[in-house]
């Protein structure tokens, strides 16, 4: 994950943590740099390519967050969002900090 990206993704789970804490949320490490045996294992594990980087179980809310400005989606990440909503989860994009807190207060 980018530098900008992972400061902006700290920032949306201390703030979600602080303000309202009975919402959990995990992080699901699909990216970084691995190993070429470490990503083998990962894969056979079940880790999979475009995965959003978010989950808020209570919510039913998978998000998939991006620099604030120019952040784009991949091929595997448009494919992931768009299959978790079909199957009726939630699924967006946050542009950063700010419009992750506005995703999550609409479905607070």
């Amino acid at each position: 994950m980018k530098d900008i990206e992972h400061q902006e993704q700290v920032r949306s789970v201390c703030w979600i943590e602080a303000n309202y804490p009975d919402h959990w949320v995990f992080a699901i490490p699909n990216g970084g740099k691995r190993s070429r045996l470490t990503a083998m294992k990962l894969k056979a594990e079940g880790v999979r390519s475009g995965v959003p980087d978010l989950f808020i179980p209570s919510l039913k809310l998978f998000i998939e967050m991006k620099k604030p400005e120019g952040g784009k989606l991949s091929e595997n990440q448009a494919m992931w969002l768009k299959y978790l909503s079909e199957v009726g989860y939630k699924s967006e994009v946050a542009n950063g900090f700010e419009e992750f807190k506005i995703i999550v207060s609409k479905y607070i």
